[in-house]
């Protein structure tokens, strides 16, 4: 029998075990870490969801299977924000699907679309599922600059002229996880226009649309006249709504690309629970002020961590978008690389990050800091981290650089 299996096969090690390891074993010596490592939001959903979900689940009927594209009522009030939020109007029957949050829709997606050796170009560094979720499925990763700008159209345009066989995808993700790059709507045509040319369907994650800190709110790439042609985007309420264990987001957009994905769903799972599609639907037909809300949580965090990580001695570019911030390595520990920098963290300063390696080759050098303590615990962590910086010569000293192994 063979020692691993092929998909198994197919996946590096998972870079973020190990300093899920060095966390694991901090706590159990009952060491107080403070955790900016899993984009895992930290605050209460709004009380008129969990109302509605308490309300819900009460009624037996909604106890029994549920649908696997959504309920009707849930693809209606998505439908209803494309409206109001981008101006977008969807078709709840045929352009939309509710998914077990954007990851599971990136990698069913997959699944629908991808015949074995088929390239998908894929930004790098960029969120882990989408790359994974194509190389599950058997397609080859070509990676482009993380960056929107001239240089990534420029490399678009090349990637697909000398990529036999030729891409069939291009995986698009602004605001974006981890380096919380904008884009804006001349990027966007710019990039459905390559996609027309070149034929090839684009898949967009919009899910910290709502995570913006200036007066220009994220738009949709399905804004741009003719992007639902080829065009499907990927959402979450996780971070919109502080729902991230209710495991729920959308796809929406292209008809053909919306019912491959429906069909691969129908034979996997029966939907969410239905009492939390409809606290769902309460959430997206409710008052946009609770997203404000989390908004300026966020923006208030944000402004704590920069402020405080510099005064500490560790420069943090201020993100202009999402829960992260993605800070470069500070000078003396950059040889050390990401990874090894990051579980030095937990060791001497008893502060958690996700290492930039983990996100691609390409995040090497940088950390993504998560907001996801409060602004206490951030200030906390800022001493921690001062100390740490003020031992920087006698850490290093102790500490083997990894080229040196």
């Amino acid at each position: 029998m063979p020692n691993q299996f092929h998909r198994i096969k197919r996946l590096p090690p998972y870079i973020f075990e190990e300093v899920n390891a060095a966390k694991a074993k901090a706590r159990a010596k009952d060491i107080d870490i403070i955790d900016f490592g899993m984009g895992n939001p930290d605050m209460s959903t709004p009380d008129h969801i969990i109302e509605k979900l308490v309300e819900t689940v009460r009624k037996p009927r909604t106890h029994r299977y549920s649908a696997s594209r959504g309920i009707q009522g849930l693809r209606k009030a998505q439908a209803g924000y494309y409206g109001r939020r981008f101006g977008v109007k969807l078709d709840p029957d045929t352009q939309i699907v509710a998914t077990l949050g954007s990851k599971e829709g990136f990698a069913n997606m997959a699944q629908a679309i991808t015949a074995p050796g088929d390239v998908v170009l894929v930004p790098n560094p960029t969120y882990p599922i989408h790359m994974f979720g194509f190389l599950l499925s058997g397609g080859a990763i070509r990676h482009l600059p993380a960056q929107p700008g001239e240089e990534y159209l420029r490399r678009l345009d090349h990637a697909v002229r000398h990529s036999i066989p030729k891409p069939i995808v291009v995986v698009i993700n602004f605001p974006a996880n981890p380096t919380a790059y904008t884009a804006d709507m001349d990027f966007y045509v710019e990039v459905i226009a390559l996609a027309r040319k070149h034929d090839l369907f684009v898949l967009s994650d919009v899910a910290y649309a709502e995570m913006y800190f200036d007066d220009n709110p994220p738009p949709s790439m399905l804004e741009v006249p003719g992007a639902m042609d080829m065009t499907v985007e990927f959402s979450s309420m996780s971070k919109t709504y502080a729902m991230p264990g209710w495991r729920m987001g959308f796809a929406v957009g292209n008809e053909r690309l919306i019912a491959a994905l429906a069909r691969i769903k129908s034979y996997l799972d029966y939907g969410a629970f239905t009492p939390i599609q409809v606290a769902a639907t309460a959430a997206l037909n409710g008052p946009d002020s609770v997203i404000d809300d989390i908004r300026e949580t966020y923006r208030s965090r944000r402004d704590v961590l920069v402020d405080s990580f510099g005064r500490a001695g560790w420069e943090i570019p201020s993100p202009a978008a999402t829960m992260f911030a993605w800070a470069p390595v500070p000078d003396p520990f950059r040889e050390l690389g990401s990874l090894e920098f990051s579980k030095l963290l937990i060791d001497k300063a008893d502060v958690a990050v996700s290492p930039g390696i983990g996100f691609g080759e390409y995040g090497e050098g940088y950390v993504r800091i998560a907001l996801v303590e409060n602004e206490q615990r951030i200030r906390q962590a800022a001493r921690n981290i001062r100390r740490f910086l003020a031992t920087a010569p006698e850490t290093m000293h102790n500490v083997i650089p990894i080229g040196a192994r």
